[in-house]
């Protein structure tokens, strides 16, 4: 599995709660595994074309919302000697919180 975290941001728009909105929207809809954050979205897909095709598609939204300049951060966690999920890494560095 292959996690990515991303942003989108239409420049220039104080609020980005709607924006936002209609990108989870779009994830929902395509049936994508995703965590909204206060900073950012992370999805979980299974190839890194398939991330950049949904990415991609939710910078466009921006544009189709409205916004005349987007600004796009990824960053992308594709480990190849396991299995691992959003949840993986999230329970691993709390276990060793408790130790």
């Amino acid at each position: 599995m292959i996690i990515i975290e991303f942003s989108v941001v239409p420049l220039g728009e104080l609020s980005l709660s709607r924006y936002v909105a209609e990108i989870i929207k779009l994830l929902k809809e395509k049936g994508v595994k995703h965590q909204l954050t206060p900073m950012g979205t992370i999805i979980e897909v299974s190839s890194i074309e398939e991330g950049f095709k949904i990415i991609a598609e939710a910078h466009e939204l921006m544009f189709k919302l409205g916004a005349k300049r987007v600004l796009t951060n990824i960053k992308i966690d594709d480990r190849r000697d396991k299995e691992r999920g959003m949840e993986d890494k999230v329970r691993s560095v709390l276990e060793k919180v408790v130790e």
